[in-house]
């Protein structure tokens, strides 16, 4: 038989558990609020060239810029408000934000948030208007802190 006309074989279908208690937090936001520092955490539960999955929180008051993303997103909040926008999610809510969408600005509650948020692709961040970001941090006296450096959980796709 002539093995090169053969297909190479599919890897079989990957079956992975995650808990979350095996996976830390990773800062991945920073802004002060006058003298108190607050952040986004997340626990990158799956990070693979096809999806992200992670769990996040939000400290209160935390805000994020109106933005898109770079593929399809699904963001479930377990606990907590958080103001998308002109609306006030609680926990409970599903936002599906599909590649092109855009949301927010996202301001986290009184006691802030956690959510669960999903990415069918790549989860970068697509910012819709940086001077209405930057004015709305000013009128509300945040400083934006560099965005921490943090290493890539082990079999995160590398980005240039």
């Amino acid at each position: 038989m002539d093995r090169s006309s053969t297909p190479p074989a599919e890897a079989a279908p990957r079956l992975a558990f995650v808990h979350v208690d095996d996976v830390p937090w990773t800062e991945v936001i920073a802004q002060m609020h006058g003298d108190r520092r607050v952040t986004v955490r997340n626990k990158f539960l799956e990070w693979t060239d096809k999806r992200m999955v992670a769990l996040t929180r939000y400290d209160a008051g935390v805000v994020i810029e109106r933005h898109g993303h770079a593929s399809d997103q699904l963001v479930y909040l377990l606990e907590g408000e958080l103001a998308i926008g002109d609306r006030t999610c609680r926990a409970g809510t599903l936002v599906v934000l599909e590649r092109g969408a855009v949301f927010g600005p996202l301001v986290a509650g009184q006691h802030g948030c956690a959510l669960l948020e999903v990415w069918f692709g790549d989860p970068r961040p697509v910012p819709d208007d940086e001077a209405a970001y930057d004015a709305l941090l000013r009128e509300r006296g945040i400083v934006r802190l560099p965005n921490p450096r943090f290493e890539r959980p082990k079999g995160a796709p590398r980005r240039s």
